[in-house]
């Protein structure tokens, strides 16, 4: 069993791994660039996570964590909600773990360990996401499928203007679907 320090430590390497991230992206830099770019070294993040891809995973899974305590914060409206999460997940800085986010889940769907659990689980925590409300799972998993497929869209081709303008049209039969 891990020690409260020990655990306070991953948490600490793991929230500076994650503004690493945000800063230049970590998807093809070794262990030991990033080891020394959040202050460590390469063998206590050996340490704590395993291997370069145990850490790869734990950085996703943390933003992953991150967007779900945000669910709480959006509005009733399910066109409201998806235009505020959209604001969130198009911020510039958010990009290169969008890249590591989609590169580590590629590599899940082709059962390549330890990402293996990434696909199914990372659905499964939006669908089950209790936020409080009564949602419609399969309106949650169409808002999930919309904005990783635009995510991918905009990280694969760098046209915020046209993912924007999709998301806007998808905001707009939101809108009318719950007028009605």
């Amino acid at each position: 069993m891990a020690r409260p320090a020990d655990l306070q430590r991953r948490r600490e390497l793991l929230d500076a791994v994650v503004d690493e991230c945000a800063r230049g992206g970590i998807g093809d830099r070794s262990l030991r660039e990033v080891a020394a770019a959040v202050g460590t070294s390469h063998r206590m993040l050996l340490h704590h996570f395993g291997s370069r891809d145990g850490l790869l995973l734990a950085v996703v899974e943390e933003v992953e964590r991150r967007q779900l305590a945000l669910l709480h914060e959006l509005p009733e409206d399910p066109a409201d909600a998806v235009a505020a999460m959209w604001a969130n997940l198009r911020r510039p800085e958010l990009r290169p773990a969008e890249r590591l986010f989609f590169e580590c889940y590629a590599r899940g769907v082709q059962g390549e360990q330890p990402f293996a659990r990434l696909p199914r689980a990372s659905v499964r925590w939006w669908l089950q996401a209790d936020t409080g409300r009564t949602m419609d799972p399969a309106l949650m998993r169409l808002g999930l499928a919309v904005a990783r497929g635009l995510l991918l869209d905009l990280v694969a081709t760098d046209d915020l203007a046209g993912v924007d303008a999709a998301v806007e049209r998808f905001i707009e039969l939101l809108r009318r679907a719950y007028q009605s």
